[in-house]
C-alpha cells in the first residue's frame, strides 16, 4: 500500500480520537482502531515507516501510539 495514503488515513483517525479526555485514552483509541480495521501488513508499514524516519507530515498522535503501544499494534492475531 502507498504509504502517503496510510499517512492521510492514520491522520484521519488520530484527528477522531483527538478529542478523547486524555492524550493516554486517545493513543489507546488509535491503537484500537487501527487493530481493528487495519490488516497487519498496514500496520507494520506504518511502524516501519515511522522507525525509518519517515512519514512526514504523520500527525502526533499517531507517532505516539504506535511508538508507545508497539507491541499490541503489531501483535501476531491482531
Amino acid at each position: 500500500m502507498d504509504r502517503d495514503n496510510l499517512v492521510k488515513m492514520a491522520n484521519r483517525i488520530a484527528s477522531f480520537f483527538e478529542a478523547m479526555p486524555t492524550e493516554a485514552e486517545a493513543q489507546q483509541e488509535v491503537c484500537n482502531h487501527l487493530r481493528k480495521f487495519w490488516a497487519p501488513t498496514m500496520r507494520a508499514a506504518l511502524v516501519e515507516e515511522i522507525d525509518a524516519g519517515g512519514a512526514p507530515g504523520l500527525h502526533p498522535l499517531v507517532r505516539a501510539a504506535a511508538t508507545r503501544l508497539r507491541a499490541d499494534l503489531l501483535a501476531p492475531g491482531a
